[in-house]
């Protein structure tokens, strides 16, 4: 059996995650709150929901959670040949792989968070059932042209991301056209999507004092479906990946197309293997 470990993004967060992790990993829960300057478990397991839900509190308690998740697989014996990570997920993969250390990587999630969390006024929705060109040709025709396509999550789903007001007025536009579901994200923010390109350049800056290794195994980029392939090239990508796209679907056949035949999410939830269902 070939296997890969998936990592969550974004929206997988929920209240009561890493609950069966914490007592596993004692001192990665200690050298996470020692890192944040707070409880990760108390965030985790207590809340409030409002504020994991927060992108600055929700980037390192995933990356945290998963990445512990990733540890327990590895512990049950399960040997990845390959791993991916939604997003913010990227980073738990990185840190498996031992691209970056355990802290490294969360002062580097924290970070990101902090700065995804500054930028106002933007919005996304995940659009079903349209394909990407007939979105592109949609929002061409009734000139929302602020508006980027976000994360390429399977042939049916596609996450549009931009100013608020243009992807509110997007929502009918695209029902009209044949998308059969709009759905507006609770997100507070613009990601993967121009408006993050100025954000980007403020954690180029951060991570040029961290110190990065070749994966142990392929981690596979999401700005360009394949893997990483030298040191300098993981910030980066890490950087481009806030304001590109999430190639997901391509990520997910680049893996298919290496011989992996299983995957495994590791993190709370189970959107990505919802997806890889719809992925051929």
């Amino acid at each position: 059996m070939s296997l890969a470990f998936l990592f969550p993004g974004q929206g997988s967060q929920c209240l009561g995650m890493g609950a069966e992790l914490f007592s596993q990993f004692p001192a990665k829960v200690e050298e996470a709150s020692s890192v944040l300057g707070y409880s990760l478990a108390e965030l985790c397991i207590e809340g409030p929901e409002n504020k994991l839900n927060q992108t600055q509190f929700t980037q390192p308690a995933l990356y945290c959670v998963s990445y512990m998740a990733g540890q327990a697989k590895l512990g049950e014996g399960l040997v990845p040949c390959a791993a991916a990570g939604h997003s913010v997920g990227e980073f738990a993969a990185l840190a498996s792989a031992e691209a970056i250390s355990f802290s490294d990587g969360l002062r580097m999630v924290a970070k990101r968070g902090e700065i995804m969390s500054k930028v106002v006024g933007g919005g996304m929705a995940a659009v079903i059932g349209l394909d990407p060109d007939g979105i592109k040709a949609v929002l061409t025709e009734n000139k929302l042209n602020k508006i980027d396509l976000a994360n390429f999550n399977s042939p049916n789903q596609v996450v549009i991301s931009g100013p608020a007001t243009e992807i509110e007025d997007s929502v009918k536009v695209l029902k009209e056209a044949g998308a059969k579901l709009v759905v507006p994200l609770k997100v507070s923010g613009a990601f993967h999507s121009w408006m993050m390109q100025a954000p980007s350049q403020e954690f180029s800056s951060f991570i040029e004092a961290f110190s990065f290794s070749l994966p142990k195994f392929p981690v596979i980029a999401n700005v360009k479906a394949s893997p990483y392939s030298s040191i300098e090239e993981i910030p980066a990508l890490l950087v481009k990946q806030m304001h590109s796209s999430v190639l997901w679907t391509a990520t997910i056949q680049s893996i298919r197309a290496s011989g992996v035949t299983d995957f495994v999410e590791c993190g709370p939830g189970n959107v990505l293997t919802k997806l890889l269902r719809q992925i051929p």
